[in-house]
């Protein structure tokens, strides 16, 4: 296990946070602990037994430095922590002291994460060997290319035009920069094949959870307030994925709207935490860490496609997200 006896960031237990008889497999995202506001629910995650795992699907936060302590954090708790980037991490904000742009501040983040035994999109995939396993837990970095565009535009440019007319556009555009690649798509798709031949490579004896900042589907966007914001939630090319390959489970997060989602019945996981104006309308009706595995109990038959219901503060405040 890779958590240390002693834990010097030690948060007071949750009330009613029972101790559990066999280790989860746990998973959150966007804990934006730049916000004063979620610092305090990042100081408050913690496994229920010493062998849980955990997932971070991005957005962390902007700062190397907020970064560097939130993983730490976690990382002294859990027997194993799995990171893959948001975009909120790839900003080069001007406050940060670590000025990198684009791949290079990527490699910089893993980088810190090996150095903390944190595993990455550019690591072995570990294999989860507790209850609901084996899966290996595949973080991927694959970002957006503008594919989940404008209803009723037919081209990138189009579909950003329409999103500048509506006021709507992704904080991206200005501060992740896609160094050295030509644009953010370019690289995305630079990301996309290398992670196929990846994933085709991978013994399909052994399932998947899939872990991804984006949405690896188009649907999970359908119920943003704002539909311009979609093209910069993720990218066609990975429509099938979670057909093509042995799928036990996606997660993801971007959205800020926490749920449950069945598509060509595999699970989809939103585990988003989101900012402070949004948990406190909704609370967080999945709570903090969302149990991946083992697969939590549900009630009714799995459908090929649908979804839990989605509140309207929800879906009022997705289109916010990452921005």
């Amino acid at each position: 296990m890779s958590h240390t006896p002693h834990d010097p960031y030690a948060a007071p237990r949750i009330p009613g946070a029972e101790r559990t008889s066999a280790p989860r497999l746990l998973a959150v995202s966007d804990l934006h602990i730049g916000m004063a506001d979620n610092r305090p629910i990042t100081e408050s995650l913690r496994p229920t037994h010493e062998d849980d795992w955990l997932i971070v699907a991005g957005d962390v936060g902007e700062l190397t430095d907020d970064i560097a302590w939130a993983l730490r954090l976690l990382a002294g708790r859990f027997a194993k922590v799995i990171w893959t980037p948001g975009n909120h991490e790839l900003w080069t904000a001007r406050e940060d002291p670590v000025q990198l742009r684009g791949e290079a501040r990527y490699q910089y983040l893993v980088r810190l994460c090996r150095d903390l035994g944190v595993s990455t999109p550019e690591d072995p995939w570990p294999v989860w060997r507790g209850p609901g396993g084996p899966v290996a837990v595949a973080p991927l970095f694959l970002l957006y290319d503008y594919t989940f565009r404008v209803p009723g535009t037919t081209t990138k440019e189009e579909s950003l035009a329409r999103a500048h007319e509506a006021g709507v556009v992704c904080t991206d555009e200005y501060l992740l920069h896609p160094d050295p690649h030509p644009t953010r798509d370019a690289w995305c798709r630079a990301r996309v094949a290398a992670t196929r031949e990846r994933l085709l490579a991978h013994d399909p004896a052994v399932p998947l959870v899939l872990v991804n900042h984006f949405p690896l589907v188009r649907e999970p966007t359908d119920v943003l307030w704002h539909p311009e914001f979609a093209q910069w939630c993720g990218t066609v090319l990975t429509a099938a994925w979670h057909r093509r390959f042995s799928t036990a489970a996606v997660v993801y997060g971007h959205l800020h709207i926490p749920r449950t989602t069945w598509y060509d019945g595999v699970r989809f996981e939103e585990v988003s935490i989101g900012y402070p104006r949004e948990w406190r309308r909704r609370g967080h009706p999945k709570g903090l860490l969302r149990q991946i595995l083992p697969e939590p109990g549900r009630q009714g038959a799995r459908t090929t496609t649908g979804a839990e219901s989605v509140t309207g503060t929800g879906a009022r405040q997705a289109q916010e997200a990452g921005t």
